[in-house]
């Protein structure tokens, strides 16, 4: 049966993440000052998105809570073990007013979902929280184009597990081999979607490359063709 509907991750994927996260954190930072223990701002945004990974992590594990991780994110950023929840919470909302206004969508993501929008359905699988990615869509001018936006937060569960990805598809009211999920970590990403009976595709936007058993495509560019000449995918072939 060939596949009806794409699934997406968001950050990093269809949303420039990396690049919002680190403007806004040196707006920020030039507003607050920077933290002990770092001696330039180039060290200290190498840190927070060392740090950033790890607690996403512990979070994706089931280890803390969304506003938990992100209060460790800033605890261990500052050096500040025994801030308070109220101070952390204060300290982030500074930082998310700079980065939200740092908000792009990759120049690829438009043009690719005007191109598949005729032939398949749409709809996001996010590790974040519906509180954070509908917001975020919205502001980009992009969720109408999506039917659907499930999240891990109030999922449940969260990549790259199975049931993450079981979960949207039943939102969706398709089985998981009628459903390519699109990402941009081979593992978290794509390998969780294999797994899950999905087609996973890893949008490997650095050209990393290394892992031949994935479906891999360095842009969104590249997603159409892929979607109608394999035919492990089964699309119709209506692009060219």
């Amino acid at each position: 049966m060939p596949i009806r509907a794409v699934l997406w991750d968001i950050d990093d994927t269809i949303f420039d993440y990396a690049s919002a996260d680190r403007a806004g954190m040196r707006r920020h930072l030039r507003n607050e000052g920077l933290p002990g223990g770092y001696d330039t701002v180039e060290q200290a945004l190498v840190a927070w998105r060392e740090i950033t990974d790890v607690q996403w992590a512990r979070f994706a594990a089931g280890e803390t809570t969304f506003t938990g991780q992100r209060r460790d994110r800033v605890r261990q950023f500052l050096g500040a073990p025994g801030m308070s929840d109220d101070e952390t919470d204060a300290w982030f909302g500074r930082h998310v007013a700079h980065y939200e206004a740092a908000w792009a969508l990759f120049p690829d993501a438009v043009p690719v979902l005007d191109l598949l929008a005729r032939d398949y359905r749409h709809a996001v699988l996010s590790n974040s929280s519906i509180h954070n990615q509908d917001p975020k869509l919205r502001a980009l001018g992009v969720r109408d184009r999506f039917e659907a936006v499930v999240c891990a937060v109030e999922l449940g569960v969260s990549k790259p597990e199975a049931a993450a990805f079981l979960g949207a598809c039943e939102v969706i009211g398709l089985a998981p081999h009628e459903v390519a999920y699109v990402g941009d970590q081979p593992d978290i990403d794509a390998r969780g979607a294999v797994e899950a009976g999905l087609t996973g595709i890893w949008l490997d936007r650095a050209d990393l490359g290394g892992r031949p058993e994935l479906n891999r495509i360095t842009g969104l560019d590249q997603l159409p063709a892929l979607l109608r000449g394999d035919t492990r995918f089964g699309a119709p072939s209506t692009f060219g």
